[in-house]
């Protein structure tokens, strides 16, 4: 991997990470729907301009079924998951249970294609269950009413996570930067219809509103063109390192703007739950040295 690829790495890794903490800041003012309405129309609009400078085509009508499909389960339904969770649950906790999607992924592929697990996957899964438990069992955040729901619906939108990717695998070829903008647009349709029903509960604030355009152009509309790229110089599975390095910077944004507190069970939580995925997926870090073929 090159030093540019690698900076693109750790610099996605600190968007995304950084993702779980504005909508902690946005949600529980706008509310969970006008939050990812926002933030999956300001990406699409970020992508549609993007596009076209590059001159990348969309083909609606020849994929409009298959971005509907990507937009429901990558996009529209875990970012209102998690939203919804934001309201109650920490920064750095979002972050960590948000690593479990490729963990949902296995499972939902093995069901998929009728094959079990492999034992080495079938010890991921079971890592990434203690450390769930350890997070939820030790952090006081959870005493809090509604947490429970609140973790069920991250672990939920994770698991949407892991239905996309098992999707997109066996779905039909599109190019990468129209899935990205093709399933923002499809987002936006899906999600505007509830809108009027759930108005913000607050006035929002000039953080809030950052927070908002953040989420829309940053940490959606620039991470999928980081994301692509990367994809692009070193390869998919070298790329999947970015999800063992969200929860550490969903940490330390926590950390540091939100002042969550790092308890010993943030740590272990944390480090079990990357280790099950790193199991489940088959990743080494030799893989981040290997040229891209």
């Amino acid at each position: 991997m090159s030093n540019a690829s690698l900076f693109r790495l750790v610099v996605l890794s600190a968007i995304w990470g950084a993702s779980f903490m504005f909508m902690r800041i946005g949600a529980p003012v706008l509310g969970p729907t006008l939050l990812i309405e926002f933030r999956v129309a300001l990406a699409a609009l970020f992508l549609l301009a993007v596009g076209l400078v590059l001159k990348k085509a969309l083909h609606v009508r020849q994929h409009w079924q298959h971005y509907l499909v990507l937009g429901l389960f990558n996009s529209a339904l875990p970012f209102l998951l998690f939203a919804y969770a934001a309201q109650t649950i920490s920064a750095s906790l979002l972050s960590i249970l948000n690593a479990t999607a490729p963990i949902w992924g296995a499972v939902v592929g093995a069901v998929w294609s009728k094959t079990p697990l492999t034992a080495r996957g079938s010890v991921g899964l079971a890592l990434g269950i203690v450390g769930v438990a350890v997070l939820a069992g030790f952090d006081k955040v959870t005493l809090l009413p509604g947490a429970g729901l609140a973790i069920a619906a991250a672990l939920g939108a994770s698991f949407c996570y892991g239905i996309s990717s098992v999707y997109a695998k066996s779905a039909k070829t599109v190019e990468p930067f129209a899935n990205a903008h093709g399933s923002m647009w499809a987002a936006t349709l899906l999600i505007a219809p509830a809108v009027p029903f759930f108005p913000a509960a607050q006035v929002a604030s000039p953080a809030v509103i950052g927070s908002v355009i953040a989420l829309g152009v940053v940490c959606s509309g620039v991470a999928y063109l980081l994301y692509f790229r990367l994809i692009a110089d070193i390869g998919a599975a070298p790329a999947l390192t970015v999800t063992f390095l969200i929860p550490v910077f969903g940490i330390i944004w926590g950390y540091l703007f939100l002042n969550e507190t790092i308890g010993w069970h943030t740590i272990a939580g944390s480090v079990i739950v990357i280790v099950g995925t790193a199991l489940v997926t088959g990743f080494s870090i030799d893989r981040l040295f290997q040229k891209k073929a």
